[in-house]
């Protein structure tokens, strides 16, 4: 009953915001365009510096972690690309759905409320690490035509960059102006859930069928590789459950925005995106029973 009542802590702030998001977007249907991107120019890029530069984030601290966030990235591109060659499916549309997770509009909420404050800049590391590979290879998988040097320039990336520097060396803006910056990226966080809430209109029952094979590959190949992982790197506590939660998450919403600029079939992308945030509700509990 006490684990129960841990993970009901944890999951039920997060989907009232989804399912609140959900209900509001059926009834006004708003333009998500501009607010689009003024999350990924502005409150992305403060939440994620204003993390990694925080005093009390130490990044060797999290060197394990970290290496298991990116082997997991890529062992799940290996078996979302054997998958695809046994469903024949196309490479270029399955693999980085399988890849790539939610570790934004969801992961980081869930784990600032499963893990507490002062393990939440271990998952804006994985936060961070996971953008960097989706906006590199992940895009390059996506497209041969991809370019993957404006996608690593954005503000984003260069924010990513600075926080890893100050975390390295310590070096940051006065707590005045940090403050202000890190107000600005955990504003971010509902906000986020409240999106996700929004999108999950656009799923339609006939989108079911060629969505489910995305929806499940994703959590099921993450979870198969990350208690092993976890086990050969030696994590234990907040780390564990932070790969775990991290293994267990849907697939990128962001995966979308990249199949639909190049046109890499993001009607089917959209639907496993969408379909496996809504099956979230199963697998989540599933990765905090096993994290906590």
């Amino acid at each position: 009953m006490e684990l129960a009542a841990r993970i009901a802590q944890v999951i039920v702030p997060v989907f009232f915001i989804v399912a609140f998001g959900f209900f509001y977007g059926r009834r006004v249907r708003p333009d998500l365009t501009t607010f689009n991107h003024i999350v990924l120019d502005a409150l992305a890029p403060m939440l994620v510096y204003s993390a990694l530069a925080a005093k009390e984030f130490r990044l060797q601290d999290h060197a394990a972690l970290l290496a298991g966030g990116t082997a997991l990235i890529l062992g799940c591109g290996v078996l979302g690309w054997l998958l695809a060659r046994a469903t024949h499916t196309q490479p270029r549309t399955l693999v980085p759905v399988v890849m790539f997770n939610n570790c934004g509009n969801m992961g980081l909420p869930l784990a600032l409320l499963a893990f507490g404050p002062e393990h939440f800049g271990a998952a804006v590391a994985l936060f961070s690490i996971s953008n960097l590979i989706h906006f590199s290879l992940g895009a390059r998988i996506t497209s041969a035509h991809a370019a993957t040097r404006d996608l690593l320039l954005s503000p984003l990336m260069i924010a990513t960059l600075l926080g890893f520097a100050s975390a390295a060396t310590g070096v940051r803006p006065p707590d005045l102006l940090f403050t202000g910056m890190k107000l600005m990226g955990e504003s971010m966080l509902p906000l986020m859930l409240f999106a996700l809430g929004v999108r999950l209109t656009a799923l339609r029952r006939e989108d079911v069928p060629r969505g489910l094979l995305g929806a499940f590959a994703r959590p099921i190949a993450g979870l198969a590789l990350a208690v092993p992982l976890a086990w050969m790197l030696g994590l234990a506590g907040a780390s564990r459950g932070q790969l775990i939660l991290f293994a267990a998450l849907p697939p990128a919403v962001m995966q979308f925005l990249l199949a639909e600029r190049y046109r890499q079939e993001p009607e089917k992308v959209a639907a496993m995106i969408l379909l496996g945030n809504a099956l979230a509700i199963v697998f989540i509990p599933i990765a905090l029973a096993l994290s906590l």
